[in-house]
């Protein structure tokens, strides 16, 4: 378990080193609200379809598979959305087609391919746990950087439009933009490369 949790956290993170779910991780950096919500939600979703497609994976005809996986996680993804919907009615219209699209995010695909189908309910449910949480944390670092540069605020949507921390006339609105989404991946991809080697 403790060499699965390490993996999803910093060996194989998905965004960081596996290059994953980007499309996602781009759009929906701009406040601490949506990364957080995007994060727990594809943990959710990835623990629970990690789980069903374990307990399938000896009756699941190996020509049907991907499309068998698929529509498990797009029953998880409804489930969701329909309580993002119930409950953070902000949240599920900020978030828009992101949603609707981790249905194919190659994060939960590549889980379910790689481990799910090979291995045990225990360590698939830690697995995409891991996974999960491993995203989280990128997504939240990204928003922190990009709503603090951009912005000059922190906790954006949580609390209310956010603090202030730097003066309005200071921020670098370019932070707040696609390129400052990529910017402040390829910072924290260096950061992790360099960590890593060392």
């Amino acid at each position: 378990m403790k060499k699965i949790f390490k993996n999803g956290l910093l060996i194989q993170n998905p965004v960081l080193v596996q290059l994953l779910g980007l499309c996602s991780t781009m759009a929906i950096t701009t406040t601490l609200f949506n990364g957080l919500g995007m994060g727990v939600s594809v943990t959710v979703i990835l623990t629970c379809s990690n789980i069903v497609i374990s307990l399938l994976r000896k009756i699941i005809p190996n020509k049907i598979r991907i499309a068998c996986f698929v529509v498990v996680i797009a029953g998880f993804v409804t489930i969701v959305e329909m309580l993002l919907k119930a409950f953070l009615p902000a949240l599920n219209d900020s978030l828009g087609v992101f949603i609707p699209l981790i249905v194919v995010n190659c994060i939960i695909l590549g889980r379910a391919e790689a481990f799910a189908s090979k291995n045990g309910v225990l360590r698939s449910a830690a697995d995409g746990a891991a996974q999960g949480i491993g995203y989280t944390l990128v997504l939240a670092a990204m928003c922190v950087i990009r709503e603090l540069l951009g912005s000059g605020t922190f906790g954006g949507g949580i609390i209310g439009d956010g603090v202030r921390i730097i003066p309005q006339q200071f921020p670098a609105m370019m932070m707040i933009l696609p390129f400052g989404g990529f910017i402040t991946l390829g910072c924290l991809i260096a950061l992790v490369q360099w960590r890593t080697k060392k």
